[in-house]
């Protein structure tokens, strides 16, 4: 019994049972149709995309014995020997093997002559790129300008390595790499006319491993019906290809909500008795946390091609956002760091202890139970984050204390703030042991507002907690003893007016001052004209830097009189004094002549102008960092400072 294999046994025989590469038929069968044919194709893309089978349907519709069509026969003799392989007028010809100049002229001898049978003798020349330089140089002339009874059909894998002149001379069609759906459709439909019993979630493992590749699904399908003994099932596939199972990849995101990092590593102790590739193991896992992100924000746009939707939508529903998209960014680049480990299971172990040490606070995270439809009057409001636990060192900044004057000197701020940790102990909410939803929110609002209840003996300024210290610099400064410093502002005005005095910010000086005084004044008159006039010039380089430092003083008919800033003396030359002439001429179409004296200008200039804009930018930038309430805020509440270097002005 003679068994021809899938890919061979359906490859299709015209253009209409193609699988994909719909830009590529279109372009051909509009050819075939209107007579537009070329004399050279070039088709390229990668392996078991259709190159070689669209250059014999090709071949079929250019020599069938019905006429030049883009739907041959199939059925005449001509059809079948070429389907058969044995048409005398198409020559097959692997550039992998004849690589060599001679091999390339002796094909080239034959060219004149008419074909034997057909209509056309066609050349179809596979992997072309493995050609030499000098094979190219030999077939340039006749690709080029080929007998009328010649077409050249070149297939690569690798069009890089063409040379642009043989590019040139041919019709260029990039075969795209297939998707997995259609790959899978194409499978089942197979497998239904050859009476295989099959599992879809099996056919998806085949057309995800064949990367884009018809050839190779097919030739997967082959081996694994073979595997499976006449049947394709989701285990055999599994284990023929060593892919891990679907379900172990759940259980290591599980873990990660969880935050079960004991848990998380037994995990990884059973993946590693499989012996598995981690950078596929790490690339199944994303490919997981993609389905959860895609569930999240266009849930109508998942599919249940792996029958795991279910699963997708309660960790969708389980996990926040931001968990998703660090879980995958750290993944990402754990992926690219993986090959440099070690050892592949302890780089594996890191990229997701790492995950789980660095995942986001204050982040809602449910149990992972299966999720309903919550309407309005649910316990658990998804739309409003819950506080799950309190941290003593965060009390501060969520209960921010307002000020007041009527406190005695002795009561320090720590001393409060101890009390209001103290006033009732907190416990931790820990919903991922809770069976439950989580405690409803009205409820957790009543335990969090008890926690915060503020204490009755005082409400103090957080500028007092600095009183201490500013107490004892002023006595250093005093020659004082402490306790007299202390009993000298026993009254509460007169601590406060003591404040008021300390919390006056020195007035700092900008260093601006000088630098606009020591400026000549605004231009005006002459000046103010050749401000005017020096962007127009389009002047730059030296000659630019010469003209931008000059002060127009006096002007007439035939001449202009400038004063020019001595720091620019020894730069300035005939040479430079001619350019600005005649910049100046060109301009005004005129033929004036130019008086440039060496003295320091009375008014501004060009460049002083922008020194002047650029201080008072500078000032204005360092001012509005100095108003804005934030920055005003962080200086009180930190005590600190604003180093002005790093302001710059836009």
């Amino acid at each position: 019994m003679n068994y021809q294999v899938l890919a061979r046994k359906w490859r299709p025989h015209n253009f209409h049972e193609m699988v994909g590469q719909t830009h590529v038929l279109r372009a051909l069968i509009n050819a075939l149709d209107t007579g537009r044919l070329h004399h050279a194709y070039l088709f390229t893309g990668t392996r078991g995309v259709g190159k070689t089978t669209i250059s014999r349907i090709l071949t079929k519709c250019l020599n069938c014995e019905q006429g030049i069509s883009s739907t041959p026969c199939g059925v005449c003799s001509t059809c079948v020997e070429i389907d058969e392989g044995r048409f005398i007028d198409l020559i097959e010809v692997d550039g992998a093997s004849r690589t060599k100049v001679e091999d390339t002229r002796e094909l080239l001898e034959n060219i004149q002559y008419a074909p034997t049978r057909g209509r056309f003798k066609v050349y179809l020349i596979d992997e072309v790129h493995m050609l030499s330089s000098h094979s190219f140089n030999a077939l340039l002339k006749t690709l080029e300008e080929p007998p009328p009874h010649v077409k050249f059909l070149l297939a690569t894998t690798d069009p890089q390595k063409l040379p642009v002149t043989i590019l040139s001379r041919c019709l260029q069609f990039a075969l795209k790499n297939i998707p997995a759906e259609r790959i899978v459709e194409h499978l089942a439909h197979v497998l239904d006319s050859e009476k295989i019993p099959y599992e879809k979630e099996a056919l998806w493992l085949l057309g995800r491993s064949a990367q884009g590749s018809m050839r190779d699904a097919m030739s997967l399908t082959d081996q694994a019906i073979a595997f499976g003994g006449e049947k394709v099932n989701t285990a055999d596939v599994r284990d023929m290809l060593g892919t891990l199972d679907q379900n172990q990849v759940y259980e290591l995101l599980f873990a990660l909500l969880n935050g079960d990092a004991q848990q998380l590593l037994a995990i990884i102790k059973q993946l590693a008795e499989q012996s598995p590739d981690w950078l596929d193991v790490l690339g199944e896992l994303l490919n997981v946390l993609h389905r959860i992100s895609i569930a999240q924000i266009v849930p109508d746009a998942l599919d249940d091609n792996m029958g795991d939707n279910e699963q997708v939508a309660a960790l969708a529903q389980a996990l926040s956002a931001e968990d998703v998209q660090f879980y995958y960014q750290v993944g990402l680049m754990g992926r690219r760091d993986l090959p440099l480990a070690t050892d592949g299971q302890q780089g594996f172990e890191m990229v997701l202890l790492r995950m789980l040490a660095f995942r986001p606070a204050g982040v809602e995270r449910v149990p992972l139970t299966p999720l309903k439809k919550i309407d309005a009057s649910s316990v658990v409001n998804t739309e409003k984050k819950t506080l799950h636990s309190v941290d003593a060192e965060a009390l501060p900044v969520e209960a921010p204390l307002e000020k007041s004057q009527e406190l005695p000197v002795e009561s320090p701020v720590v001393d409060d703030v101890a009390k209001v940790v103290e006033c009732e102990p907190v416990v931790p909410i820990e919903p991922l042991e809770i069976p439950e939803p989580i405690v409803a929110v009205a409820e957790l609002e009543t335990q969090v507002e008890e926690v915060f209840k503020p204490v009755d003996v005082v409400e103090v300024d957080v500028s007092l907690a600095v009183e201490p210290s500013i107490k004892v610099d002023e006595a250093i400064e005093d020659d004082k003893d402490e306790t007299d410093d202390e009993e000298s502002y026993t009254s509460p005005e007169d601590y406060q007016a003591f404040l008021d005095q300390i919390d006056e910010p020195p007035v700092e000086e900008t260093g601006y001052d000088d630098e606009l005084t020591a400026l000549p004044p605004y231009a005006t008159g002459l000046a103010a004209e050749w401000l005017d006039i020096f962007p127009q010039l389009k002047l730059s380089g030296i000659t630019g830097s010469i003209a931008s430092n000059c002060c127009l003083v006096e002007r007439d008919e035939h001449r202009w009189r400038f004063q020019l800033d001595p720091s620019q003396q020894a730069l300035f030359s005939d040479s430079q004094k001619k350019r600005i002439t005649d910049a100046i001429n060109g301009l005004f179409n005129s033929a004036v002549q130019l008086d440039i004296v060496i003295e320091k200008p009375e008014q501004e200039t060009p460049a002083l102008r922008d020194k002047r804009n650029k201080i008072e930018r500078q000032i204005a930038a360092e001012q509005a960092i100095a108003d804005d309430p934030l920055v005003q805020k962080m200086i009180e509440v930190f005590s600190a400072s604003v180093e002005k270097e790093s302001i710059k002005a836009l």
